[in-house]
């Protein structure tokens, strides 16, 4: 696998509880495998059952991942960018449970998110609305992700772990 440049990692995994969100920072740095990402969100929190949790990574300004565990359902993800896999260790692991292999040939430069559009519509983020946020020219993935935390309810925990 290829290594990580020295990028700029935000990481924070959202669990839903009776009482409203709560947040915990992760560190990804030493994760190697996609069940290495699970692993650390069910750690972090604390799961024990069928929670609805949320990871959040954000890399540079370059793109940013939402996966979102429950129970024993396999993970769901949005990915803001197939490429994110192109020579990121990080990306690779994200487009690998994406299910999408960055195009190594096309010199395009352009945006094109990836992976489960609606995994946050029963919450209040339509697979539309997610695409447009993703796609939207000069909005930064911290932004997106604050936007996003916002609409979910999770904003004060989001903005308390950034």
């Amino acid at each position: 696998m290829p290594s990580r440049p020295s990028a700029s990692v935000f990481s924070a995994a959202f669990v839903r509880t009776p009482e409203g969100w709560s947040g915990a920072e992760i560190d990804l740095g030493s994760a190697e495998i996609v069940d290495d990402l699970g692993d650390a969100v069910q750690e972090h929190l604390g799961l024990v059952g069928d929670e609805l949790a949320l990871l959040c990574v954000e890399v540079e300004d370059e793109w940013f991942a939402v996966v979102r565990y429950q129970g024993d359902d396999e993970p769901r993800v949005f990915l803001s960018d197939a490429q994110a896999g192109r020579g990121d260790s990080l990306g690779e692991l994200f487009a690998e449970l994406a299910d999408v292999a960055p195009d190594t040939e096309s010199t395009d430069l352009g945006v094109r998110p990836a992976g489960d559009f609606d995994l946050l519509a029963d919450l209040g983020v339509t697979a539309e609305e997610l695409l447009e946020l993703s796609m939207e020219e000069g909005v930064l993935p911290a932004d997106t992700l604050s936007v996003i935390a916002e609409r979910l309810a999770f904003a004060d925990q989001f903005d308390r772990l950034r």
